[in-house]
């Protein structure tokens, strides 16, 4: 569990950046932290992870104060993917790169060659280990930030923009593989986004910032199926939520969309 009370934060030059949050990610959940650009949904999230700290108020991860955290002593609970995939990057080889954290957190060496071949697998960069990952394509480099955190197998994920430079076979895998990591194994999910559709079809909540506050927490369908400003915050309603409204159906993803027609679900 993460909660943030009261979280007020300003980076050194002294310009405010987040203003008085309040809000709990329960164990399990699959949350999308959404706002437009520079809303504060990043510096949020690097909070809840303690690479940087609230100027005010309190980070829980447990129900323990985080404030004198650093990253490497959450990094069990909480995995982190940056949004740029190059300052993860520090090992010559991608096994390495994926093994580093598993190593540093000394755990035997045949757990390790067993956590990083898993994460390879999943993040489809089997037969990349001997790679420099400098080299890597940019949707590589993101799949290989991804599979470094899970090498650790953390409780909780926290991606951001990790869709991003993937084509549509690789994303779809990619969400499948946290979907049932989320179902399955219970781990909780924080993507951080700007792809609405990512976040019709696989998050159960979303929280919404806007210019630094928290201005929505609930649905995605109570979120773009009902009448919340979402433009007005920089989001963009998803094709399939403008289309179900209009023909009276409810429906998370194209295909529950096409099967709902299907029925006769619309008035076509």
């Amino acid at each position: 569990m993460i909660e943030a009370k009261e979280i007020n934060f300003a980076y050194r030059r002294g310009i405010p950046v987040l203003f008085d949050i309040n809000c709990k990610i329960e164990d399990g959940e699959f949350v999308a932290l959404l706002g437009h650009n520079g809303s504060g949904k990043t510096t949020l999230s690097r909070l809840f992870m303690a690479l940087d700290h609230p100027r005010s108020g309190q980070i829980l991860v447990d129900g323990e104060d985080i404030i004198n955290y650093e990253p490497a002593d959450l990094a069990d609970k909480v995995g982190y993917v940056f949004q740029n995939p190059d300052l993860q990057i520090l090992a010559d080889t991608v096994y390495e790169e994926v093994a580093y954290g598993p190593r540093v957190k000394k755990l035997p060496e045949e757990n390790i060659k067993t956590n990083v071949k898993a994460a390879l697998q999943a993040m489809g960069l089997k037969g990349l280990e001997a790679k420099y990952p400098r080299i890597l394509s940019f949707g590589q480099k993101r799949r290989l930030g991804v599979a470094a955190a899970l090498a650790l197998n953390p409780r909780m994920l926290i991606l951001d923009e990790i869709t991003n430079g993937q084509d549509a076979a690789e994303q779809a895998a990619m969400m499948e593989y946290l979907k049932a990591l989320n179902e399955e194994k219970g781990t909780t999910i924080i993507l951080i986004t700007h792809d609405m559709n990512v976040v019709r079809k696989y998050a159960r909540r979303a929280i919404v910032l806007t210019d630094g506050r928290l201005v929505f927490s609930g649905t995605p369908e109570e979120l773009f199926e009902g009448d919340q400003p979402v433009e007005r915050w920089g989001l963009r309603r998803p094709v399939v939520s403008e289309l179900a409204s209009r023909l009276g159906v409810s429906a998370a993803s194209c295909e529950e969309f096409c099967e709902e027609v299907r029925k006769g679900g619309a008035a076509l």
